[in-house]
Protein backbone atom coordinates (compact mmCIF):
# COMPACT_ATOMS: atom_id res chain seq x y z
CA UNK A 1 0.00 0.00 0.00
CA UNK A 2 1.17 3.50 -0.79
CA UNK A 3 1.53 5.92 2.09
CA UNK A 4 -1.52 8.18 2.34
CA UNK A 5 -0.57 11.80 1.78
CA UNK A 6 -2.73 14.68 2.90
CA UNK A 7 -3.13 17.17 0.06
CA UNK A 8 -4.22 20.79 0.05
CA UNK A 9 -7.54 21.53 -1.63
CA UNK A 10 -5.66 23.34 -4.41
CA UNK A 11 -3.92 20.05 -5.27
CA UNK A 12 -7.17 18.11 -5.71
CA UNK A 13 -9.30 18.19 -8.84
CA UNK A 14 -12.89 17.75 -7.68
CA UNK A 15 -15.32 15.55 -9.60
CA UNK A 16 -17.08 18.66 -10.88
CA UNK A 17 -19.52 16.84 -13.18
CA UNK A 18 -20.75 14.37 -10.54
CA UNK A 19 -24.43 14.82 -9.79
CA UNK A 20 -25.18 16.11 -13.29
CA UNK A 21 -23.35 14.05 -15.90
CA UNK A 22 -23.20 10.96 -13.69
CA UNK A 23 -24.40 9.84 -10.26
CA UNK A 24 -22.50 11.39 -7.35
CA UNK A 25 -23.57 8.66 -4.90
CA UNK A 26 -20.89 5.97 -4.85
CA UNK A 27 -23.27 3.08 -4.08
CA UNK A 28 -25.76 4.00 -6.78
CA UNK A 29 -23.02 4.66 -9.31
CA UNK A 30 -21.34 1.36 -8.48
CA UNK A 31 -24.56 -0.57 -9.09
CA UNK A 32 -25.09 1.28 -12.37
CA UNK A 33 -21.58 0.57 -13.66
CA UNK A 34 -21.76 -3.05 -12.49
CA UNK A 35 -24.98 -3.45 -14.45
CA UNK A 36 -23.47 -2.11 -17.65
CA UNK A 37 -20.20 -4.02 -17.28
CA UNK A 38 -22.04 -7.28 -16.56
CA UNK A 39 -24.34 -6.74 -19.54
CA UNK A 40 -21.35 -6.10 -21.78
CA UNK A 41 -19.68 -9.28 -20.49
CA UNK A 42 -22.83 -11.33 -21.13
CA UNK A 43 -23.33 -9.98 -24.66
CA UNK A 44 -22.29 -11.61 -27.93
CA UNK A 45 -19.88 -8.76 -28.66
CA UNK A 46 -16.26 -9.67 -29.29
CA UNK A 47 -13.83 -9.89 -26.39
CA UNK A 48 -10.43 -8.31 -26.98
CA UNK A 49 -8.29 -8.31 -23.84
CA UNK A 50 -6.15 -7.52 -22.05
CA UNK A 51 -6.50 -4.04 -23.49
CA UNK A 52 -3.37 -1.95 -23.92
CA UNK A 53 -5.57 0.93 -25.06
CA UNK A 54 -9.29 1.62 -25.29
CA UNK A 55 -11.46 4.24 -26.96
CA UNK A 56 -14.50 5.23 -24.90
CA UNK A 57 -17.14 7.99 -25.14
CA UNK A 58 -17.43 10.89 -22.69
CA UNK A 59 -21.06 12.04 -22.74
CA UNK A 60 -23.40 11.82 -19.76
CA UNK A 61 -23.66 8.24 -18.57
CA UNK A 62 -27.37 7.98 -19.36
CA UNK A 63 -26.40 8.44 -23.01
CA UNK A 64 -23.16 6.49 -23.33
CA UNK A 65 -22.36 4.58 -20.13
CA UNK A 66 -23.57 1.29 -21.57
CA UNK A 67 -21.42 1.79 -24.66
CA UNK A 68 -18.31 2.72 -22.65
CA UNK A 69 -18.63 -0.49 -20.64
CA UNK A 70 -17.77 -2.54 -23.75
CA UNK A 71 -14.35 -0.88 -23.77
CA UNK A 72 -13.76 -1.08 -20.01
CA UNK A 73 -14.65 -4.77 -19.80
CA UNK A 74 -11.50 -5.41 -21.88
CA UNK A 75 -9.25 -4.05 -19.12
CA UNK A 76 -7.35 -6.56 -16.98
CA UNK A 77 -6.94 -4.66 -13.69
CA UNK A 78 -4.42 -7.08 -12.19
CA UNK A 79 -1.73 -6.02 -14.67
CA UNK A 80 -2.47 -2.28 -14.98
CA UNK A 81 -0.39 0.05 -12.83
CA UNK A 82 -0.56 3.28 -14.84
CA UNK A 83 -3.39 4.80 -16.90
CA UNK A 84 -2.86 7.49 -19.51
CA UNK A 85 -6.07 9.41 -20.27
CA UNK A 86 -6.08 11.49 -23.45
CA UNK A 87 -9.08 13.75 -23.94
CA UNK A 88 -9.94 16.70 -26.20
CA UNK A 89 -10.26 20.24 -24.90
CA UNK A 90 -13.84 21.49 -25.36
CA UNK A 91 -13.72 24.81 -23.52
CA UNK A 92 -10.23 26.24 -23.91
CA UNK A 93 -8.24 26.51 -27.11
CA UNK A 94 -4.92 24.69 -26.82
CA UNK A 95 -2.27 24.64 -29.53
CA UNK A 96 -0.44 21.74 -27.87
CA UNK A 97 -1.05 19.06 -25.26
CA UNK A 98 -1.47 20.05 -21.63
CA UNK A 99 -0.88 18.57 -18.18
CA UNK A 100 -2.86 19.33 -15.05
CA UNK A 101 -1.56 21.40 -12.14
CA UNK A 102 -3.35 19.08 -9.70
CA UNK A 103 -1.81 16.12 -7.88
CA UNK A 104 -4.98 14.13 -7.21
CA UNK A 105 -8.23 13.53 -9.11
CA UNK A 106 -11.24 12.85 -6.92
CA UNK A 107 -13.92 10.33 -7.93
CA UNK A 108 -17.00 9.05 -6.06
CA UNK A 109 -15.02 5.82 -5.48
CA UNK A 110 -11.90 7.45 -4.08
CA UNK A 111 -8.89 9.43 -5.24
CA UNK A 112 -6.66 8.72 -8.21
CA UNK A 113 -3.07 9.97 -7.98
CA UNK A 114 -1.20 11.73 -10.76
CA UNK A 115 1.98 9.87 -11.77
CA UNK A 116 4.52 12.52 -10.74
CA UNK A 117 7.48 10.66 -12.27
CA UNK A 118 5.87 10.44 -15.71
CA UNK A 119 4.65 14.03 -15.51
CA UNK A 120 8.20 15.15 -14.75
CA UNK A 121 9.48 13.25 -17.79
CA UNK A 122 6.78 14.74 -20.05
CA UNK A 123 7.47 18.24 -18.78
CA UNK A 124 11.15 17.76 -19.57
CA UNK A 125 10.29 17.42 -23.28
CA UNK A 126 9.06 21.05 -23.23
CA UNK A 127 6.18 19.99 -25.49
CA UNK A 128 3.47 20.31 -22.85
CA UNK A 129 1.81 23.29 -21.21
CA UNK A 130 0.10 23.27 -17.82
CA UNK A 131 -3.57 24.06 -17.26
CA UNK A 132 -5.07 25.51 -14.10
CA UNK A 133 -7.32 23.60 -11.73
CA UNK A 134 -10.29 25.68 -12.93
CA UNK A 135 -9.67 24.86 -16.59
CA UNK A 136 -9.25 21.22 -15.63
CA UNK A 137 -12.52 21.11 -13.69
CA UNK A 138 -14.43 22.87 -16.49
CA UNK A 139 -13.46 20.10 -18.93
CA UNK A 140 -15.44 16.85 -18.96
CA UNK A 141 -13.62 14.62 -21.48
CA UNK A 142 -11.11 13.23 -18.98
CA UNK A 143 -13.36 13.30 -15.92
CA UNK A 144 -16.00 11.10 -17.57
CA UNK A 145 -13.44 8.29 -17.76
CA UNK A 146 -12.44 8.48 -14.10
CA UNK A 147 -15.38 6.66 -12.42
CA UNK A 148 -15.02 3.77 -14.89
CA UNK A 149 -11.26 3.62 -14.24
CA UNK A 150 -11.74 3.73 -10.46
CA UNK A 151 -14.48 1.10 -10.65
CA UNK A 152 -12.56 -1.33 -12.84
CA UNK A 153 -9.41 -0.80 -10.76
CA UNK A 154 -11.20 -0.83 -7.38
CA UNK A 155 -9.13 -3.72 -5.99
CA UNK A 156 -5.90 -1.98 -7.02
CA UNK A 157 -6.79 1.70 -6.66
CA UNK A 158 -3.96 2.34 -4.18
CA UNK A 159 -1.45 0.87 -6.61
CA UNK A 160 -2.40 2.67 -9.81
CA UNK A 161 -1.46 6.15 -11.02
CA UNK A 162 -2.98 8.24 -13.79
CA UNK A 163 -1.48 10.47 -16.48
CA UNK A 164 -4.20 12.85 -17.73
CA UNK A 165 -3.31 14.71 -20.93
CA UNK A 166 -5.62 17.31 -22.46
CA UNK A 167 -5.01 17.29 -26.21
CA UNK A 168 -5.34 20.57 -28.08
CA UNK A 169 -6.03 21.41 -31.74
CA UNK A 170 -2.71 20.06 -32.89
CA UNK A 171 -1.44 19.63 -36.44
CA UNK A 172 -0.38 16.42 -38.17
CA UNK A 173 3.30 16.91 -37.39
CA UNK A 174 2.47 17.47 -33.72
CA UNK A 175 0.29 14.37 -33.61
CA UNK A 176 3.33 12.43 -34.81
CA UNK A 177 5.58 14.15 -32.29
CA UNK A 178 3.32 13.35 -29.33
CA UNK A 179 2.87 9.81 -30.65
CA UNK A 180 6.64 9.35 -30.58
CA UNK A 181 6.84 10.74 -27.03
CA UNK A 182 4.13 8.38 -25.77
CA UNK A 183 5.10 5.24 -27.71
CA UNK A 184 7.58 3.96 -25.06
CA UNK A 185 4.79 4.05 -22.47
CA UNK A 186 2.41 2.23 -24.82
CA UNK A 187 5.05 -0.50 -25.08
CA UNK A 188 4.71 -1.21 -21.35
CA UNK A 189 2.17 -4.01 -20.64
CA UNK A 190 1.40 -2.47 -17.23
CA UNK A 191 0.23 0.76 -18.87
CA UNK A 192 -3.30 1.36 -20.19
CA UNK A 193 -4.20 4.17 -22.58
CA UNK A 194 -7.75 5.54 -22.43
CA UNK A 195 -8.70 7.65 -25.44
CA UNK A 196 -11.76 9.77 -24.70
CA UNK A 197 -13.89 10.53 -27.75
CA UNK A 198 -17.42 10.73 -29.03
CA UNK A 199 -18.02 10.34 -32.75
CA UNK A 200 -20.27 12.29 -35.14
CA UNK A 201 -22.11 15.28 -33.65
CA UNK A 202 -24.89 15.82 -36.17
CA UNK A 203 -27.42 18.65 -36.40
CA UNK A 204 -27.72 22.40 -36.76
CA UNK A 205 -26.73 22.91 -33.12
CA UNK A 206 -23.39 21.27 -33.97
CA UNK A 207 -23.15 23.11 -37.32
CA UNK A 208 -22.74 19.78 -39.10
CA UNK A 209 -25.47 18.38 -41.37
CA UNK A 210 -23.64 16.13 -43.84
CA UNK A 211 -26.10 13.71 -45.44
CA UNK A 212 -25.33 11.16 -48.13
CA UNK A 213 -28.88 10.43 -49.34
CA UNK A 214 -27.71 7.28 -51.14
CA UNK A 215 -27.26 5.73 -47.69
CA UNK A 216 -30.90 6.21 -46.70
CA UNK A 217 -32.12 8.15 -43.69
CA UNK A 218 -29.84 10.66 -42.00
CA UNK A 219 -28.97 8.26 -39.17
CA UNK A 220 -27.90 5.66 -41.73
CA UNK A 221 -25.69 8.22 -43.46
CA UNK A 222 -24.16 9.13 -40.08
CA UNK A 223 -23.49 5.48 -39.34
CA UNK A 224 -21.79 4.97 -42.69
CA UNK A 225 -19.71 8.11 -42.15
CA UNK A 226 -18.63 6.98 -38.69
CA UNK A 227 -17.87 3.47 -39.98
CA UNK A 228 -15.49 4.84 -42.60
CA UNK A 229 -13.50 6.54 -39.85
CA UNK A 230 -13.70 3.54 -37.54
CA UNK A 231 -12.42 1.25 -40.32
CA UNK A 232 -9.36 3.46 -40.76
CA UNK A 233 -8.75 3.45 -37.02
CA UNK A 234 -9.01 -0.35 -36.97
CA UNK A 235 -6.48 -0.44 -39.80
CA UNK A 236 -4.21 1.76 -37.63
CA UNK A 237 -3.97 4.11 -40.61
CA UNK A 238 -3.02 7.47 -39.11
CA UNK A 239 -2.62 9.23 -42.46
CA UNK A 240 -5.79 7.71 -43.86
CA UNK A 241 -7.71 8.91 -40.82
CA UNK A 242 -6.23 12.39 -41.27
CA UNK A 243 -7.29 12.44 -44.95
CA UNK A 244 -10.77 11.18 -44.02
CA UNK A 245 -11.22 14.00 -41.51
CA UNK A 246 -10.00 16.52 -44.06
CA UNK A 247 -12.45 15.23 -46.67
CA UNK A 248 -15.59 14.79 -44.56
CA UNK A 249 -14.90 17.06 -41.55
CA UNK A 250 -16.67 14.51 -39.35
CA UNK A 251 -17.19 16.07 -35.92
CA UNK A 252 -15.27 13.44 -33.95
CA UNK A 253 -14.33 15.52 -30.93
CA UNK A 254 -11.50 13.19 -29.90
CA UNK A 255 -9.93 13.11 -33.36
CA UNK A 256 -6.62 14.47 -32.10
CA UNK A 257 -6.30 12.06 -29.13
CA UNK A 258 -7.16 9.20 -31.52
CA UNK A 259 -4.55 10.41 -33.99
CA UNK A 260 -1.91 10.65 -31.26
CA UNK A 261 -2.67 7.02 -30.34
CA UNK A 262 -2.43 5.90 -33.99
CA UNK A 263 0.94 7.62 -34.33
CA UNK A 264 2.16 6.08 -31.07
CA UNK A 265 1.16 2.67 -32.45
CA UNK A 266 3.11 3.43 -35.63
CA UNK A 267 6.20 4.26 -33.60
CA UNK A 268 5.74 1.16 -31.48
CA UNK A 269 5.42 -1.01 -34.61
CA UNK A 270 8.63 0.43 -36.05
CA UNK A 271 10.62 -0.37 -32.92
CA UNK A 272 8.87 -3.55 -31.83
CA UNK A 273 8.36 -5.56 -35.00
CA UNK A 274 7.91 -8.86 -33.15
CA UNK A 275 4.50 -7.80 -31.81
CA UNK A 276 1.03 -8.15 -33.29
CA UNK A 277 -1.12 -5.07 -32.68
CA UNK A 278 -4.88 -5.37 -33.14
CA UNK A 279 -7.60 -2.77 -32.66
CA UNK A 280 -11.30 -3.42 -33.04
CA UNK A 281 -14.50 -1.54 -32.30
CA UNK A 282 -16.85 -3.55 -30.12
CA UNK A 283 -19.88 -1.28 -29.75
CA UNK A 284 -21.51 1.58 -31.65
CA UNK A 285 -24.68 3.55 -30.97
CA UNK A 286 -26.32 6.89 -31.64
CA UNK A 287 -28.15 9.06 -29.13
CA UNK A 288 -31.10 9.27 -31.54
CA UNK A 289 -32.04 8.18 -35.06
CA UNK A 290 -32.11 11.33 -37.14
CA UNK A 291 -34.61 11.41 -40.00
CA UNK A 292 -35.28 15.14 -40.35
CA UNK A 293 -33.06 18.18 -40.72
CA UNK A 294 -34.36 19.49 -37.40
CA UNK A 295 -33.09 16.39 -35.55
CA UNK A 296 -29.72 16.02 -33.85
CA UNK A 297 -27.63 13.19 -32.46
CA UNK A 298 -24.21 12.20 -31.11
CA UNK A 299 -22.55 8.89 -31.93
CA UNK A 300 -20.67 6.77 -29.40
CA UNK A 301 -18.20 3.93 -29.96
CA UNK A 302 -16.08 1.61 -27.83
CA UNK A 303 -12.85 -0.02 -28.98
CA UNK A 304 -10.00 -2.10 -27.58
CA UNK A 305 -6.38 -2.48 -28.67
CA UNK A 306 -4.21 -5.44 -27.75
CA UNK A 307 -0.48 -6.02 -28.23
CA UNK A 308 0.69 -9.64 -28.43
CA UNK A 309 3.68 -11.62 -29.67
CA UNK A 310 3.40 -12.54 -33.35
CA UNK A 311 2.92 -16.25 -32.60
CA UNK A 312 -0.03 -15.72 -30.24
CA UNK A 313 -3.73 -15.83 -31.03
CA UNK A 314 -6.13 -12.96 -30.43
CA UNK A 315 -8.86 -13.97 -27.97
CA UNK A 316 -12.16 -13.19 -29.62
CA UNK A 317 -14.75 -14.67 -27.27
CA UNK A 318 -18.41 -13.98 -27.99
CA UNK A 319 -20.49 -14.34 -31.09
CA UNK A 320 -19.93 -14.28 -34.84
CA UNK A 321 -17.66 -11.32 -35.55
CA UNK A 322 -18.78 -10.98 -39.17
CA UNK A 323 -22.40 -10.85 -38.12
CA UNK A 324 -21.62 -8.31 -35.43
CA UNK A 325 -19.68 -6.22 -37.96
CA UNK A 326 -22.76 -5.94 -40.18
CA UNK A 327 -24.95 -4.82 -37.31
CA UNK A 328 -25.21 -1.34 -35.87
CA UNK A 329 -24.13 -2.65 -32.50
CA UNK A 330 -20.61 -3.88 -33.23
CA UNK A 331 -17.69 -3.53 -35.63
CA UNK A 332 -14.75 -5.96 -35.57
CA UNK A 333 -12.49 -5.72 -38.63
CA UNK A 334 -8.93 -7.02 -38.40
CA UNK A 335 -6.32 -4.29 -37.98
CA UNK A 336 -3.08 -3.76 -39.86
CA UNK A 337 -1.00 -0.62 -39.40
CA UNK A 338 0.09 1.89 -42.02
CA UNK A 339 1.39 5.42 -42.27
CA UNK A 340 2.93 7.34 -45.13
Amino acid sequence: MYKKIKHNSSDIRECSHAGTWYNSDASSLSRQLDGWLNKASDSDAECLRPARAIIAPHAGYTYCGDCASYAYRQVEPSIVRRVFILGPSHHRYLSKCALTSCLVYRTPFGNLRIDAEVYQALEATEKFETISKQTDEDEHSIEMQLPFIAKVMEDYIDHVTIVPILVGSIKLAEERCYGAILAPYLADPSTLFVISSDFCHWGHRFRYTYHDATRGHIHQSIQHLDRMGMDLIEQLDADGFYDYLKQYANTICGRHPISVLLNAIHELSNHNGHSCITLRFLKYKQSSRCKHNSDSSVSYAAASLVVRPLNSTVHRGGGDASANRRSEESTTNHASGSRR
